[in-house]
Parts: structure tokens; C-alpha cells; sequence
């Protein structure tokens, strides 16, 4: 995968990002997606195996995206994508499979995701790549999203061989990773005392 500290706007650990919410409020949503120590080995094999396969998922991800317009239109404006915004967050959605992955889900990780959650919201979108295009990701495509990025996953997990039950943990996992990060992406949408 790319090399985090070239990637334009990749700024994992490199600035004083905080999270809203506190370590022990990501335990207790850990549990409630039923996320455990076996997810994380699971994530950290699944890393390993997708590792040289992010491009082919990121174009099954931009082909499920660019075939739907409804979609598409938040890289661009009028029907129109800006290509410049597109590849910068390939990218960065390239790293964020492997940080998935193998990333402890620790602070740093926790503040990671809120600054992934204001780029998606009108708080900071388009502002990082200085995009033109739609200026919120709006929050039902967020979180119904989770099922392309879980669905279209399975194949390439299987893709080195491992034995079905392997295959099958490795998915459960990360079908839970992309659930607990949809709903911290959440938290700019609501309101504190709803989250």
C-alpha cells in the first residue's frame, strides 16, 4: 500500500486529532457489534491477505459507485465527477482497507475516524482535496454503504487460499469493523446527546 506520509491529506497521527468519543465508549460499542480479541487477529490475517488487492477492490468499489449516479454525484457537481477529487480519495481509501485492518482501535485510531466523519460531513468535505463537488455525503449513504464494502469483500479474503471457516471469520470481522466505523461516522450528523 502506498506510503501514508505521501498521501495528500492522510493525516493518521500526524496532528492533534481528538475523538468526541472516549475509549471506554468504543469498548462498550465494540460489544454491542459483538467485536472481540478473535475479530482483531481475524482483521490483522484479513490485512495480510488483501494487502497486494486493494486497487482491484477499490475498482470494484469506484465501478458500484460511478454505475450509480445517485452516488457518484457527491465527487463532483452537476452530473459531473471531479477526477482530481476521485483519485486523491482512492487513496486514502486505500489505506483506510489496510488501517482497518491492522490499525490498533486505540485513541489515535478513534481520532482518526472523527476526521474521516467531517470529511464526509459539510463541517470539512471537499475542503481537504479543495474539491468542487456536492458539499455533504449524506448520512443514509454512509451508513447503507456498509453493505457493498462488506458484501463485495468475501471473494478477495478468499483469494489466498485459506479454508472457508478462515474466510468466513476474516469476513464476520470485517463486516464489524465497517459497522463500528459507519457509526462513528455518524457522530457530526447528530446531536451529542443522541449519539
Amino acid at each position: 500500500m502506498s506510503d501514508q506520509s505521501i498521501l495528500p491529506g492522510y493525516t493518521y497521527g500526524q496532528q492533534p486529532l481528538t475523538s468526541p468519543i472516549s475509549i471506554e465508549e468504543l469498548a462498550v460499542l465494540k460489544q454491542t457489534v459483538l467485536f472481540t480479541q478473535e475479530d482483531e487477529r481475524l482483521l490483522r490475517l484479513a490485512g495480510d491477505v488483501v494487502a497486494d488487492q486493494t486497487e482491484a477492490i477499490l475498482d470494484v468499489w469506484y465501478g458500484f459507485v460511478g454505475s450509480h449516479p445517485h452516488l457518484l454525484r457527491y465527487f463532483g457537481q452537476q452530473g459531473q465527477p471531479d477526477v482530481h477529487y476521485l483519485a486523491a480519495v482512492r487513496k486514502r481509501f486505500g489505506q483506510w482497507i489496510i488501517d482497518t485492518c491492522i490499525r490498533p482501535y486505540d485513541q489515535t485510531w478513534l481520532a482518526y475516524q472523527q476526521e474521516i466523519a467531517l470529511r464526509h460531513h459539510s463541517i470539512k468535505k471537499n475542503q481537504t482535496d479543495d474539491a468542487s463537488a456536492e458539499p455533504i455525503i449524506h448520512l443514509r449513504y454512509i451508513l447503507a454503504f456498509i453493505v457493498p464494502l462488506t458484501l463485495t469483500m468475501k471473494d478477495f479474503l478468499a483469494a489466498k487460499g485459506h479454508d472457508a471457516n478462515t474466510v468466513a471469520g476474516m469476513h464476520t470481522a470485517w463486516f464489524k469493523a465497517v459497522t463500528l466505523t459507519a457509526v462513528l461516522w455518524s457522530h457530526p450528523y447528530v446531536y451529542r446527546e443522541a449519539f
